[in-house]
C-alpha cells in the first residue's frame, strides 16, 4: 500500500507484493528463532516475551503471502495453482505454511498446558519451517542473488547456537556469574 502511494511499484506489482509479504514473514520467523539464543547466551530475557508475537505475526504474513498468490496472482484458478505446486519452490513454501498452522493455533492458552511436553515438541517444528522458508526463498529468486543464501546462513547459525555444547560455551563466555 505504501509502495503504491509512493509510486514504488514494480512492473509486476502482484509479484512484488508476494515477494514483500514473504520476506516480512521470513524476517519475523528468523527474529522469533533468535529470541531463545538472545536469552540463553546473552541473558536478554525480554526477547522471550516477544517470541510468540513474532511467530504469530509471521503466520499472519504467510497467510497474506498465500492469499495474494492464490487470489490476486491466480484468481483462485485451482488448475493453475495445482500446476504451480508441481514446482519445488511452491511446494516447499506450501509445506512450510501448512506446518505453521498447528503452531499458530497452539500458541495461545490453554494449548501449552493442554499439550504438556508435546507442546514444546510441536513448536520445535519452527526449526524445520525456518529452513523450508529460506529454501523457498532461495528457489524463488533469480540465480546470482545472494540475499536468500544469507538468510539461510543466519538460520543455520541460529540453529547451531542452540546445540548444547555451543550454547553452554557461549553463555559461560557472555553471562558472567559474579
Amino acid at each position: 500500500m505504501v509502495d503504491a502511494w509512493q509510486g514504488n511499484l514494480s512492473a509486476d506489482p502482484i509479484r512484488g507484493a508476494i515477494l514483500r509479504t514473504g520476506k516480512v514473514a521470513l524476517i519475523l520467523l528468523v527474529l522469533s528463532l533468535a529470541c531463545t539464543p538472545l536469552n540463553t547466551i546473552f541473558g536478554f530475557s525480554p526477547a522471550l516475551r516477544v517470541r510468540r508475537a513474532l511467530g504469530d505475526y509471521a503466520f499472519l504474513y504467510v497467510c497474506i503471502h498465500f492469499a495474494i498468490f492464490v487470489w490476486l496472482d491466480y484468481g483462485f484458478a485451482i488448475n493453475l495453482i495445482a500446476a504451480e505446486l508441481t514446482r519445488r519452490y511452491a511446494l516447499i513454501g506450501l509445506i512450510a505454511g501448512l506446518l505453521l498452522i498447528p503452531l499458530a493455533i497452539t500458541s495461545f492458552q490453554p494449548w501449552p498446558k493442554r499439550l504438556g511436553k508435546n507442546w514444546k515438541r510441536l513448536h520445535s517444528l519452527v526449526y524445520v519451517i525456518d529452513i523450508l522458508a529460506a529454501l523457498h526463498y532461495v528457489w524463488v529468486v533469480k540465480q546470482g542473488v545472494v540475499e536468500p543464501y544469507i538468510w539461510m546462513i543466519v538460520i543455520l547459525f541460529l540453529l547451531v547456537l542452540r546445540l548444547p555444547p555451543i550454547r553452554h560455551a557461549l553463555s559461560g563466555f557472555f553471562i558472567h556469574q559474579d
